[in-house]
């Protein structure tokens, strides 16, 4: 996937590319890749003369794991119980599946850890022990997602990242309005081709699940939204 991280097929073509005498915008043109890609990743295992796809794909999947945020608990007892940090752990990986980066999911982790589900970009950057820069990165995907919000203090005028009942809500309209949006992009794409190509009827069909799917997300969440409201006034 262009803009994604080089698989090892990625890597095998490029030392089949330096070895055919190929220049790196070459190789990058035959990947889909920028030509910076190529030659960093080039320059950073060992340059054109001693690449070795597997020895870069090995270095790359080290530096990745050195580089993985460490969660640290609210609590120090929670973080040293086997069973928190493995709930957490799973979380992580389960969040990233879902196509969350990293860091991102961590710091929803972090969130959940805490009983005020509260933290400033501060106290999300120490727990995790990574860059200001990068917990900035991770909460702007999360806002996008309507995975977390963005409150000012009051007392300290910092921003807090905040999570509550309604997360799940905010995120599931988040994601029914992309899917609204891929449904239009398939009628489009049904006016193009024409309804009588077999194209045509693939995309139209297409746009006919995704409304489906896109209204059922939104009743739902809108549901749960009313259920919530009700417990509030009991």
């Amino acid at each position: 996937m262009p803009g994604g991280r080089l698989t090892q097929h990625d890597r095998r073509q490029i030392a089949d590319g330096l070895a055919e005498g190929l220049g790196y915008a070459e190789i990058a043109r035959q990947l889909g890749r920028p030509t910076s890609t190529v030659s960093r990743e080039v320059i950073r295992n060992g340059g054109p003369g001693r690449y070795h796809p597997g020895r870069a794909h090995r270095a790359t999947e080290q530096r990745a794991r050195r580089n993985r945020p460490k969660l640290v608990t609210e609590n120090t007892d929670a973080a040293t119980d086997p069973a928190v940090e493995k709930y957490l752990t799973q979380f992580i990986a389960q969040m990233t599946r879902t196509g969350v980066p990293r860091t991102a999911a961590a710091a929803l982790a972090c969130l959940y850890s805490t009983d005020s589900g509260s933290l400033t970009a501060a106290e999300l950057a120490a727990r995790l022990r990574v860059s200001p820069a990068t917990i900035s990165s991770a909460v702007g995907m999360l806002e996008s997602q309507g995975l977390i919000q963005r409150e000012r203090d009051a007392r300290s005028r910092r921003e807090r990242y905040v999570i509550d009942d309604n997360i799940w809500v905010r995120a599931t309209l988040v994601s029914a309005r992309q899917v609204s949006e891929l449904a239009e992009t398939a009628r489009r794409g049904a006016e193009v081709f024409g309804g009588d190509t077999p194209a045509g009827v693939r995309a139209h069909n297409t746009s006919r699940f995704l409304d489906f799917v896109g209204r059922d997300m939104v009743d739902s969440a809108e549901r749960w939204r009313k259920i919530l409201e009700q417990q509030a006034e009991e």
